[in-house]
């Protein structure tokens, strides 16, 4: 006759360590504010505030900032355009220091925001956000 070779019992889990892991899960329950976990980040791309409504970017105007040299004044961009159409929340490009962002829609696609970077009064670079 063929035995089987007796049954390893698995060793049981005493209640104190599920009680131990249970309340540690009640802690982190309580020190976590759920409402801050699972609320989506705001749009870095949605205006702050309104500066010129009417405020629009020319093809002339997108060519000759497309050649503005990174770390020049922002007077230099400011002497291409003036007031932008509106300010986005800063950024923090570089650790430690935070960008001002002022955007210009085209004035031949609207949809297309040119956006500039300002650190202190230094010209810092553009991007380019795509409105929907």
């Amino acid at each position: 006759m063929n035995q089987r070779p007796p049954r390893k019992r698995r060793p049981r889990r005493p209640v104190k360590y599920l009680l131990a892991g249970g309340s540690m899960l009640a802690i982190v329950g309580v020190l976590v504010d759920l409402r801050t976990v699972f609320q989506p980040p705001p749009d870095p791309d949605v205006c702050q505030e309104i500066v010129q409504s009417q405020s629009v970017l020319s093809r002339d105007e997108l060519a000759r900032l497309l050649n503005v040299s990174e770390r020049d004044s922002k007077s230099t961009v400011r002497e291409i355009v003036s007031e932008p159409y509106c300010t986005l929340p800063d950024v923090e490009i570089r650790e430690g220091v935070t960008a001002k962002r002022e955007a210009y829609p085209l004035a031949f696609d609207p949809q297309t925001w040119f956006v500039v970077l300002y650190e202190g009064e230094e010209y810092a670079g553009y991007s380019f956000v795509f409105q929907q």
